[in-house]
């Protein structure tokens, strides 16, 4: 009896020993099953938005930046009357009934969200109801508050804060930062524990990108080409502004636009940012890299001339023919060509060239291929592939046959003039970390150069005899200032077949102000003007306006050139055979590369700035570090100056602005 005894003490002494040894066991050392099941059980893995980089304007501007919003999630094993209560949110939130309890309906499930980034009255009266279940997180919400302003450029996120378009998908990763998911602990009936509801209080911010876009030329953009579209009850309009020397995007923009916080409830068509993804053929706007093409292959001279067959040259079995009927020229200097926009002579010059001349020319020019902005969806555009046919080279010696991007023609604008150089445009000035504060500057990045400095001297004279008197350009003249560009009015290409639409035209102005001393490139388009199609009529005033407003914002003096410098000459005139005889030129006085650069000797007296149509801000602004007394009459815009503009300043440096 007494050893059945001591057995069964030793076996219940041996069995709480393993006992204790297992869970020693248990408790001290790892296992990763148990490990496993612990985390499972006490923790969840909710994916949410971290802080986003800001997005800024060269002046430091918010364009878009990142604010907190409630989002409502569920737990439906402990929410009552969950019929009802999706009902009640189905009110609120503008969705069914149906869809609300899809998500709730599973009694089983500890943590389903029900919307993201919901509007404050919503979530407040959501809140207001206090029902056991429905609770809220703070997460990051993007906001644009411009709306409107830069919209395709600045693209959008999704609802799980990933960028799907523009700058926000181009630089999704930096602006994210470096974490996408939180581990969430549970209570031990399975509940999240979350912290006054916010998870990402200590998180590093994303990078912030500084653009080199101006926020007030931006606007000023976008305005003209909302106007341009409504006056001329056309389908769009698109614009760029370059800075000239470093191709830096200071402004771009398509209109109609979109209000960015609404992204998604915007047809595509609107989101698209057809500065870079469209391109399309650009007409006569290509005749000026035609004539620089050859003029650097040394084929011809500004004053070379050709005989322009009288408006109608026969090319195959085809007839080229000028723009207007009406136009009957005969004995044309290139740099008439240009400023007439002849289509015969720009086709002999380029017949001089050859395709495979004239190939090489657009391609160096850029044209055919991606630049490599830093803008997502660029396109490359199209220049055919050899061999052409006489007739397909005459067409795109004059922007037929071939099609560019807005970009990529105000860039090759820009080769001019900068002087002879093509360069990568780019948009983001800087990238600073958030975490370090490491600043990241980006670099003019030169492609090649196509031309030489006197050879870009001697287009850009020749471009200003476009704005000239008796040039296609004259519209786009600006009081005070040299101004260079090209028109163009291209038939638009039938998306559907084959040929071009009917009474459909892209009507566009490129060119650069001021032309002795280039700072900003501006190109723009309107696609399907219907209450008028030339360039000359459509764009070139957009154009006007808009360099007008450049300049005066930057803060550029009016041209006031010496008395020496003030008359154009006119252009040496070549000895042309007797059976030949030289009609009358249809330009009365050309530029030449001399006289652009004699531009540049201003008088020296103080003369009064050009502030017209100036608001009070502006003007302070330009006269900021003159010694000048403004007097200010009425209100709104300057309308009237005295002295007037270009004139020298009293002795008593006073100036009176007239308001209205």
């Amino acid at each position: 009896m007494k050893a059945r005894i001591v057995i069964i003490f030793v076996g219940i002494l041996a069995l709480w020993s393993m006992l204790i040894l297992r869970a020693g066991y248990l408790q001290f050392l790892p296992n990763d099953r148990l490990n496993s099941l612990q985390n499972r059980q006490f923790q969840t893995k909710v994916t949410l938005q971290a802080r986003r980089g800001a997005i800024v304007d060269s002046n430091g501007r918010d364009l878009a930046m990142s604010a907190t919003a409630d989002s409502l999630y569920a737990d439906p094993k402990i929410l009552e009357n969950r019929k009802v209560v999706a009902k009640r949110l189905a009110k609120v939130l503008n969705q069914s009934p149906e869809a609300v309890f899809a998500k709730i309906k599973d009694g089983n499930r500890r943590f389903v969200w029900i919307q993201r980034m919901l509007e404050q009255d919503k979530a407040d009266e959501i809140k207001s109801w206090n029902l056991r279940g429905l609770s809220f997180v703070e997460e990051w919400r993007r906001v644009y508050p411009n709306e409107t302003l830069l919209a395709q450029t600045l693209g959008f996120l999704g609802i799980e804060g990933q960028g799907l378009e523009g700058l926000e998908l181009g630089y999704n990763q930096l602006l994210t930062g470096n974490q996408k998911k939180v581990l969430v602990k549970r209570d031990a009936r399975g509940r999240p524990l979350i912290n006054d509801g916010l998870m990402f209080t200590e998180n590093p911010e994303g990078s912030e990108l500084r653009l080199t876009v101006d926020a007030d030329l931006q606007y000023r953009l976008e305005s003209e080409l909302v106007n341009a579209v409504s006056t001329f009850e056309a389908d769009h309009a698109v614009g760029v502004i370059l800075d000239a020397k470093t191709s830096a995007v200071l402004a771009l923009a398509s209109a109609p636009s979109f209000d960015v916080n609404k992204a998604m409830k915007t047809p595509a068509e609107y989101r698209r940012n057809k500065i870079v993804t469209d391109a399309f053929e650009p007409g006569s706007t290509m005749k000026t890299f035609v004539i620089a093409s050859a003029l650097r292959d040394g084929l011809v001279q500004p004053n070379t001339k050709f005989y322009c067959e009288k408006g109608s040259f026969k090319v195959g079995d085809r007839i080229i023919r000028e723009a207007e009927s009406k136009e009957k020229f005969e004995d044309l200097t290139v740099a008439e060509i240009l400023a007439v926009s002849s289509n015969v002579g720009t086709t002999k010059i380029a017949f001089k060239m050859g395709a495979d001349g004239l190939r090489q020319g657009l391609l160096d020019f850029g044209f055919g291929q991606k630049l490599g902005v830093d803008l997502p969806g660029e396109a490359r555009g199209m220049v055919q592939a050899l061999p052409w046919r006489q007739h397909l080279l005459s067409n795109i010696s004059f922007g037929h046959g071939i099609s560019a991007t807005p970009l990529q023609v105000a860039n090759a604008f820009a080769a001019i003039a900068n002087g002879g150089v093509l360069n990568t445009p780019y948009i983001v000035q800087s990238i600073r970390d958030a975490e370090t504060g490491e600043l990241t500057e980006t670099k003019v990045k030169p492609i090649r150069r196509v031309l030489s400095t006197e050879q870009a001297a001697q287009m850009r004279a020749m471009l200003v005899g476009v704005t000239t008197k008796g040039g296609t350009g004259g519209n786009a003249r600006v009081e005070g200032f040299m101004v260079g560009g090209k028109t163009g009015t291209a038939q638009k290409v039938n998306p559907n077949g084959r040929g071009y639409l009917k009474g459909a035209y892209i009507s566009s102005f490129g060119g650069f102000i001021p032309a002795n001393d280039p700072k900003f490139v501006i190109y723009v388009a309107v696609d399907s003007p219907r209450k008028a199609y030339y360039g000359a009529t459509v764009a070139a005033p957009l154009f006007s306006r808009m360099a007008s407003y450049a300049v005066r914002k930057e803060g550029i003096a009016p041209l006031q050139m010496a008395e020496e410098s003030t008359s154009q000459p006119k252009v040496r005139k070549a000895p042309v055979a007797e059976a030949k005889p030289v009609p009358k030129a249809p330009v009365g006085e050309v530029l030449t590369a001399s006289d652009l650069e004699k531009a540049t000797e201003v008088t020296t007296g103080e003369t009064v700035p050009n502030l017209l149509n100036m608001t009070t801000r502006e003007v302070l602004r330009r006269v900021s570090g003159q010694q000048l007394k403004v007097k200010f009459v009425g209100q709104g815009t300057v309308s009237e100056v005295s002295p007037n503009v270009g004139s020298l300043v009293p002795e008593n440096k006073e100036i009176t602005v007239i308001m209205k």
